[in-house]
């Protein structure tokens, strides 16, 4: 069985027992976290969500926290000495493992959901 999942503006096709870096996840390693954006399930029946599956997610374990390879952004304009720049980037990763894909019952997992280090939790009502 397979899943295709949504995080961090990117879509992941992912089996049991994969690993795979997203971008940086609110997780400490060796915690568990659930992905809830479905946007395909396949195996013997394919599910496709309109635009996610209802009820289904895909249970991760956090591996590691790290950095992602140097990128160099450079910009020169000729004939103008004072006018470059150059800036080096380097993407802050989550390494995870998919431990578990479920097809219904993913709202009673008691698993916290994924969320980016870099978004605000959501209010509780």
């Amino acid at each position: 069985m397979f899943a295709v999942l949504k995080t961090g503006g990117k879509q992941y096709k992912v089996a049991k027992n994969d690993t795979f870096a997203v971008e940086k996840l609110a997780a400490e390693p060796g915690e568990t976290v659930q992905f809830n954006d479905i946007l395909m399930l396949g195996g013997d029946a394919v599910t496709v969500g309109v635009p996610f599956v209802a009820d289904a997610a895909v249970q991760a374990e956090v591996v590691d926290q790290f950095k992602g390879p140097k990128t160099i952004s450079y910009k020169k304009r000729r004939r103008k000495h004072s006018s470059q720049r150059k800036k080096g980037h380097r993407q802050q990763l989550t390494m995870v493992r998919v431990t578990e894909i479920l097809a219904s019952g993913a709202g009673k997992s008691g698993v916290k959901a994924a969320i980016g280090a870099g978004s605000a939790p959501a209010a509780a009502e």
